[in-house]
C-alpha cells in the first residue's frame, strides 16, 4: 500500500508545481502567494512521498489530499484533477491493502510448506544433499 501511495504523491508533486504558473497566468492570483500555496503542498507531497513507511506520514497524506482538494477551487481546472488524484489515493489504498494482505497469506503459505518439509526431511532422516543432483565435470 505504502508504495502505490508514494507514487500517487510523487505525481501529485508533479500537477501542484504546474499549477503555479497556471493560478498566476490564468487566474491572476499572486506570484508569491501561488509559490507559497502550491509550492508548499508540492513540498508537503514529496517529502510524504519519502516518507510513507510511517503511520503518521500516511495519515498526514490524507490531510493533504483533503487541502488540495479545497484549494483547487480557485484555480480553473484543478478541481477535476484534485477529484481525480483523491480517487487515486483512495484505490491506491484499497488496492495497496489488498496487496499487503496477499503478500502476507503467501509468506505464511511459504513458512507454512518450508516448515512441513523440514519436518518431513527429519522424519525419514535424509538430507538436503542426498536428494541432489551429481554435477558433471566437463573436463
Amino acid at each position: 500500500m505504502r508504495v502505490v501511495c508514494a507514487v500517487v504523491l510523487a505525481f501529485e508533486v508533479i500537477i501542484l508545481g504546474l499549477a503555479i504558473p497556471i493560478a498566476v497566468n490564468v487566474e491572476g492570483i499572486d506570484t508569491g502567494l501561488a509559490a507559497g500555496v502550491w509550492g508548499g503542498l508540492a513540498a508537503a507531497a514529496l517529502v510524504l512521498s519519502a516518507l510513507q513507511r510511517f503511520t503518521w506520514a500516511h495519515y498526514t497524506a490524507w490531510v493533504l489530499q483533503a487541502v488540495m482538494l479545497a484549494t483547487s477551487f480557485l484555480v480553473s481546472g484543478m478541481l477535476l484533477i484534485s477529484v481525480v488524484f483523491a480517487a487515486l489515493w483512495v484505490v491506491g489504498v484499497l488496492t495497496g491493502h489488498r496487496v499487503d494482505a496477499a503478500r502476507a497469506a503467501h509468506a505464511a503459505r511459504s513458512a507454512a510448506e518450508g516448515a512441513e518439509a523440514a519436518a518431513a526431511t527429519a522424519k525419514d532422516g535424509t538430507g538436503a544433499a542426498e536428494h541432489t543432483a551429481p554435477e558433471s565435470s566437463t573436463r
